[in-house]
């Protein structure tokens, strides 16, 4: 919604209340507020800007492996992932404890996955949800300006013109 700032709570709740901090379970009466929105703080790319960022630069499916390789699906009409597409499950990004992996090893693991510096990169997911964790991996990475096609497999699949790939490769 193009706000500048923002946080992400490092580890969650369970990190939050892991190290003390004060929780509670009153819900306070929400108060209106002023926001202003400015949208494209954040790129958001639609399907043929993803086809596009798959084949010229790197596009990240953060869907889990059997998803990415047309193993299963278990919510859209097709099962597959966009033709070069790169799969980079979202939980890798995260350490078991549940906070952010260091940026190097964050880092380390984009340059793994393919990303070269100064490239045009974006990730989808599922639905566009997890792809933005992907997203805010980039970032903390070194790679900000990262896309993220909000619209994502749902979007893409149930277009019968645009093309499945299957197999643990980007194909």
């Amino acid at each position: 919604a193009g706000h500048e700032e923002v946080a992400v709570l490092d580890g969650g709740y369970a990190a939050w209340s892991a190290e003390g901090h004060p929780v509670s379970t009153e819900q306070p009466t929400p108060e209106p507020g002023d926001i202003e929105v400015h949208p494209g703080a954040m790129p958001v790319l639609d399907a043929d800007e993803a086809a596009a960022l798959a084949r010229d630069g790197l596009l990240l499916d953060a869907r889990a492996t059997p998803r990415y390789a047309g193993e299963t699906e278990p919510i859209d009409p097709r099962a597959g992932h966009i033709p070069g597409a790169v799969n980079a499950p979202f939980p890798g990004h995260i350490a078991e404890n549940g906070r952010w992996h260091a940026p190097e090893q964050l880092a380390a693991r984009f340059t793994d996955l393919g990303l070269r510096p100064g490239e045009p990169v974006g990730a989808y997911c599922g639905s566009g949800v997890t792809a933005s964790s992907v997203v805010l991996a980039l970032e903390l990475a070194g790679h900000p300006g990262a896309g993220l096609y909000a619209g994502s497999w749902s979007h893409w699949s149930r277009d019968p013109g645009r093309p499945a790939a299957t197999g643990p490769l980007p194909g």
